[in-house]
């Protein structure tokens, strides 16, 4: 694993100088945010080493370099998922990789569907806590203790100092920013009206079918995590009609300047390493 992360990295460093210090995955429909990253190299994932390919509509497949807000930063405009095929060692090799390139803060958003029925399509949800329903873990196996610790503590996987930051910038720029409890599925089919109804019942405000790996990964690595939801749709059972991934696209769309403000706000709001 460690050879692996060493030459993807060294393959990036080669294309790009700048050493990221925030990471940010850019999920279903948001990648546009990358598009704002400035003096930008831009690396599709087949040219990275080991770096698997991305299979999903409104996923570009590109690693961007670059700054953003003051910030060094360093974008996936497209992530892996464990319902492509992909085994959860590639789905959160990135996040490794970042690590190895100095990150220490991610940034990682969603699309997700509405559980919290005083949500609407169009929120954004910031991740308080999440469920894993996948019912798998990216650390099992052999621990390296280079790479983190056997058991890593997950009492505070979204960083209460940022989710407070976030929370300040949203009321300064006027955004309705909910918060809730992201539950992960496996997929790729969408839930069940009665699985749902059991999410909600265990706590579930939103449902997807990412980001739990990658903060569990992000974590056991050191880095701190912020997570974004963006309300695409309510998920089924909810509204009498059915779900499809155009929908979870159109929404993403609609509410792209919303989510750029404050991502870029927030980014705007860290600290800077001369701070």
């Amino acid at each position: 694993m460690k050879e692996r992360i060493r030459q993807a990295a060294e393959m990036i460093q080669e294309q790009s100088a700048l050493r990221p210090r925030v990471g940010l995955i850019l999920g279903s429909g948001l990648g546009i945010l990358a598009e704002e990253i400035e003096g930008a190299v831009a690396i599709p994932y087949e040219e990275i080493p080991h770096f698997p390919v991305s299979t999903v509509e409104g996923h570009v497949g590109r690693l961007v370099l670059g700054e953003l807000e003051g910030q060094r930063v360093v974008a996936m405009q497209g992530r892996f998922h464990l319902y492509e095929g992909y085994p959860l060692e590639s789905v959160t090799f990135p996040i490794r990789v970042m690590k190895r390139l100095g990150v220490e803060t991610a940034l990682i958003t969603n699309a997700a569907g509405g559980i919290n029925e005083s949500f609407q399509p169009g929120d954004l949800m910031l991740i308080r806590d999440h469920i894993n329903f996948m019912f798998r873990n990216p650390l099992v196996g052999p621990n390296d203790p280079e790479l983190g610790e056997r058991f890593p503590d997950m009492s505070e996987a979204y960083d209460a100092e940022l989710r407070r930051l976030a929370r300040r910038v949203a009321g300064e720029l006027g955004i309705d920013l909910k918060e809730g409890v992201y539950a992960a599925m496996l997929g790729p089919s969408y839930e069940t009206p009665a699985e749902i109804r059991m999410l909600r019942a265990v706590g579930g405000d939103a449902v997807g079918m990412s980001t739990v790996p990658e903060v569990i990964v992000a974590r056991h690595a050191g880095i701190r995590v912020l997570g974004l939801s963006c309300i695409s749709n309510m998920a089924a059972g909810i509204l009498p009609q059915p779900l499809s991934h155009e929908e979870v696209m159109e929404t993403a769309e609609r509410v792209k300047e919303t989510f750029l403000r404050l991502v870029k706000g927030i980014l705007h709001s860290l600290p800077r390493e001369s701070d």
